[in-house]
């Protein structure tokens, strides 16, 4: 029986249940999963938000897939006043560096948002007084590694926090709490799963 659980991943854990480190992972969850189900793709210890796991080979292959494209969206804390210019930037793809080797990311939309609605990090950022922050959603159909932060810093913009909001049309919006925190874990119907990889827009 396929099964289909997301997990609101907390910032400093590991997208895997192998311990790595002095790392937390999965395993520290208060959630027993069965033992064949795996994250699909991950997200980077520094980073936060939504993760999905589960036992279906097909969505799996399908979501990382990188010619499907399909979606995800990330809410982004940057140093400094972002800009339009930088937006546009975003939108119409930047050089990065990707295992050692320049790469032009694909068109992406990018937008300045107010501050989210989101759980306190911890730890938090570490502000510094005498320069702003501020955020962008910024939507990718893609996943290098480490792609968001070097495209923030390609335009000028260093990410300082990181939390991916949605995956195709399921968001943290989405779970069933009011006000999703880090460790969250809550399961969806393989109906809503296919939610993943139907695009958000």
């Amino acid at each position: 029986m396929f099964q289909y659980f997301l997990i609101y991943k907390p910032f400093g854990m590991l997208s895997q249940f192998t311990r790595e480190g002095d790392h937390q992972t999965l395993a520290d969850l208060d959630f027993t999963f069965a033992k064949d189900m795996y994250p699909v793709g991950r997200l980077d210890a520094d980073s936060e938000g939504l993760l999905l796991l589960t036992n279906d080979n097909f969505l799996k292959t399908k979501l990382l897939e990188p010619r499907n494209r399909h979606t995800r969206t990330y809410y982004v804390q940057v140093e400094g006043e972002v800009t339009e210019e930088a937006c546009r930037q975003l939108v119409n793809g930047v050089t990065i560096s990707v295992n050692g080797k320049q790469y032009k990311t694909l068109p992406a939309e990018a937008s300045m948002i107010e501050e989210p609605q989101l759980p306190e990090r911890d730890p938090p950022i570490r502000f510094r007084k005498n320069i702003p922050t501020s955020w962008l959603a910024l939507t990718l159909h893609e996943g290098k590694n480490r792609q968001v932060r070097r495209m923030t810093a390609a335009v000028g913009f260093p990410t300082l926090r990181l939390v991916r909001w949605s995956i195709g049309k399921i968001s943290l919006a989405d779970m069933e709490a009011n006000f999703p925190k880090p460790g969250d874990v809550w399961e969806v119907t393989p109906k809503e799963a296919r939610l993943f990889y139907e695009r958000s827009f």
